[in-house]
């Protein structure tokens, strides 16, 4: 949690719950995990825990602390909708983000069947209030083996959704079926011990097909490898991919010139 981050696509993290637990292969090499974990079992430490799910409630009041408006990425040491989050929890977590308006939350998730029932059972339709379009929900795409995550999303009540196919890990073939309703994609390598290898390709026809369709694409990341295959690091392989560094935002919350990070 900080009101600051080194991730490309936002500005600050913050976890009103953290641990988790893997659900595809994706979750593989969890840099989550991996940082948690390093932590189990020193006294008083936030992570003392390790990566066990853990609810911090006295955290649901920081965003309304921070002052000055931000791009906030909600749990990026969890998934609020991991099947042991109660759904009164759940609701405590939006309740801060419509309270802290000034902010944007993006909530990114692999649960994606339940966000969908519980947005859809508490936004949206007759007698309930509009999910406000500060509220970003997205899911978590590695191969087109999870491409149905999409579907759930796109019956969600969201006024902005987004993929982050990160770590990609094989090719996902996009359409302006899959693309409906879609607002901006993220693409990403896996860094790390143990990164798997993103195919040069495998981003260029997500990029192409963005491009084709009128969504927005940033490319996060080349990953562990670069684009010709060599071990170098993150931060060696850097961010260029086809000559430039794709850092496209969705509109601003109440304006339309897309949002800077």
């Amino acid at each position: 949690m900080s009101s600051i981050s080194a991730i490309e696509w936002t500005n600050a993290t913050w976890n009103p719950v953290t641990g988790c637990t893997k659900v595809s292969p994706g979750c593989k090499h969890c840099y989550a995990e991996t940082f948690a974990e390093r932590w189990r079992g020193i006294p008083g430490h936030p992570f003392e825990q390790g990566f066990d799910l853990k609810l911090w409630p006295e955290r649901l009041e920081l965003p309304m602390r921070w002052k000055q408006p931000k791009l906030i990425f909600v749990n990026s040491m969890s998934d609020l909708f991991h099947k042991n989050v109660p759904d009164v929890y759940i609701a405590r977590v939006f309740e801060a983000m419509i309270r802290a308006d000034h902010h944007v939350f993006q909530m990114l998730t692999k649960r994606s069947e339940r966000m969908m029932a519980w947005c859809s059972s508490n936004f949206g339709g007759k007698g309930k209030p509009a999910l406000p379009r500060h509220i970003w929900l997205g899911v978590s795409i590695e191969s087109q083996d999870y491409l149905w995550r999409v579907q759930h999303l796109q019956k969600t009540p969201a006024q902005v959704r987004f993929l982050s196919v990160e770590p990609l890990l094989g090719p996902v073939q996009l359409d302006r079926t899959s693309l409906r309703d879609i607002h901006w994609v993220i693409v990403g390598g896996e860094s790390g011990p143990g990164a798997r290898r993103m195919d040069p390709q495998w981003a260029t026809n997500i990029r192409q097909q963005c491009k084709k369709c009128g969504v927005r694409f940033f490319f996060k990341q080349w990953g562990a490898f670069n684009r010709d295959g060599e071990r170098v690091g993150k931060k060696a392989a850097g961010r260029v991919l086809d000559g430039k560094t794709w850092n496209d935002m969705p509109p601003r919350v109440h304006r339309e010139e897309p949002l800077a990070v």
